[in-house]
């Protein structure tokens, strides 16, 4: 028998059983350890803190319990992250000043969002498109006026701009009969008596509230109309005229007014001019694409006369020569208009040589846009003498306009002695290539030195 095998009457040791509370220790212990391993997810990290179920619940009960202002910084981050964009606005719009959650407001309901024309805030510029939205959707006797009046009192001190792209008629509820004919033509459309049923919204309805708006941006029009495209869809009333005449009185602030494709004639034109007379604001006037001739023309100069505007555009009107004298008459005498547009009217020769002469008095005009105007050498001669003397012009255009050979060396001998204009535009005026390429040499001249005065400046500063 090998050494140390034990025999039939050795004695083996059995280790004593162990205590019933260890027992079920070591039994608690091999649950736990089957649990840990049949599920290798688990771990303490995944019970939520209390601070994110407070958190959590807060976001979930923000429309009747906004609370934000008591939370830390760290907390109150989390919370404008999560909570939802459908928020009603009477809730966050004074409590949220968080940039971006206006950000993920706009960025959900439009594709592309400019801010750097709205002063560089997402806040702004979603009130602002919001009652932009709601205006353009206006439909006169139908749709309610309240959710407009309310948006405008609450969002006041975010609106400082209002571009309205369309202003809906009101529905024909009328039915009419099969064999009906129902044709309007063009003269009858532009001629025709007022029709009471057309009248568009009235922006007395939120005057009030946007005192402090900047800028107006207006057209009395229906944009996409497509195949229902009716004359009457593009119709500014007399009563639309006078309720907006009527608003200037509450927009005291306003700077910037634009009113463009909406068929403005001379006495709407006339109207609306008498109403910013005693304007204390605007200095930028806009009323481009309408149906304005001479009689406009001439209110537009007595405007000119008495406010402090600063850019005037009535480009793509009916102005003609006398209209042009009454601008010019005007301009003579003023010192704050900087920039006059005038392009795609019929001024004429003789009109075109009344604002010249007028800029030989003039000395604050920066900017002048004569392209499109009938315009041929005898304003070219006048034009000629402005170069030569006029110092505080940088930008010309005559684009469209019949100058003609004898017209550019005109322009050029002008040119010559001029040393402060910077753009001067003459495509599709017949100049010549040789007197073309000897002007634009001397706007090379001017521009670098003016590059070089703006670099001696910055120096000096």
């Amino acid at each position: 028998m090998p050494e140390g095998a034990a025999t039939a009457t050795d004695k083996v040791s059995v280790p004593p059983p162990l205590p019933v509370q260890h027992r079920n220790a070591a039994a608690d212990l091999r649950k736990m350890r089957r649990i840990i391993t049949e599920d290798y997810s688990w771990s303490l990290a995944l019970i939520p803190l209390l601070s994110d179920l407070c958190l959590q619940h807060i976001v979930r009960n923000f429309e009747h319990n906004p609370i934000l202002e008591k939370l830390l910084p760290k907390h109150k981050s989390k919370v404008l992250d999560l909570i939802s964009t459908s928020l009603p606005l009477q809730v966050t719009v004074n409590l949220i000043t968080y940039e971006d959650y206006w950000r993920r407001c706009c960025s959900e309901r439009w594709p592309v969002c400019d801010i750097s024309q709205y002063g560089s805030s997402w806040k702004r510029l979603f009130f602002e498109r919001h009652l932009e939205n709601l205006i353009e959707r206006f439909i006169p006797d139908v749709t309610d006026t309240g959710p407009i009046c309310e948006i405008a009192e609450f969002s006041k001190d975010y609106i400082k701009k209002l571009e309205i792209r369309q202003l809906l008629p009101p529905v024909k509820l009328e039915k009419k009969k099969d064999d009906e004919v129902d044709e309007i033509s063009d003269s009858e459309s532009d001629t025709g008596g007022e029709l009471p049923s057309m009248d568009h919204f009235d922006l007395n309805l939120v005057a009030s509230s946007l005192s402090g708006l900047e800028e107006l941006h207006l057209v009395y029009g229906v944009k996409g109309c497509g195949m229902n495209f009716e004359w009457n869809l593009f119709r500014f009333t007399k009563r639309d005229c006078s309720l907006l005449a009527n608003t200037f009185k509450t927009f005291r602030n306003l700077k910037v007014f634009k009113l463009n494709k909406s068929k403005v004639d001379d006495d709407r034109a006339r109207v609306l001019i008498k109403s910013l007379l005693d304007h204390p604001s605007l200095v930028h006037l806009d009323l481009s694409h309408n149906q304005i001739s001479d009689r406009g023309a001439r209110a537009v100069g007595k405007l000119l006369n008495q406010s402090q505007l600063q850019i005037l555009t009535l480009c793509n009107n009916n102005v003609r020569s006398h209209g042009a004298q009454a601008i010019a008459y005007a301009l003579s005498r003023n010192n704050t208009l900087s920039t006059l547009n005038l392009r795609l009217n019929h001024i004429g020769d003789e009109g075109g040589q009344a604002l010249l002469n007028a800029l030989l008095q003039n000395t604050s005009l920066v900017n002048l846009h004569l392209g499109s105007n009938e315009l041929s050498e005898p304003t070219v001669t006048v034009l000629s003498q402005v170069l030569s003397q006029n110092t505080s012009l940088r930008s010309i255009s005559l684009t469209c306009n019949r100058i003609g050979l004898d017209g550019g060396k005109q322009l050029l001998e002008g040119m010559s002695l001029n040393k402060t204009m910077l753009e001067f535009d003459l495509r599709l005026t017949d100049v010549g290539q040789e007197s073309e390429f000897f002007i634009n040499q001397v706007l090379r001249d001017n521009q670098e030195h003016a590059r070089f005065q703006a670099q001696q400046t910055q120096v000096s500063t």
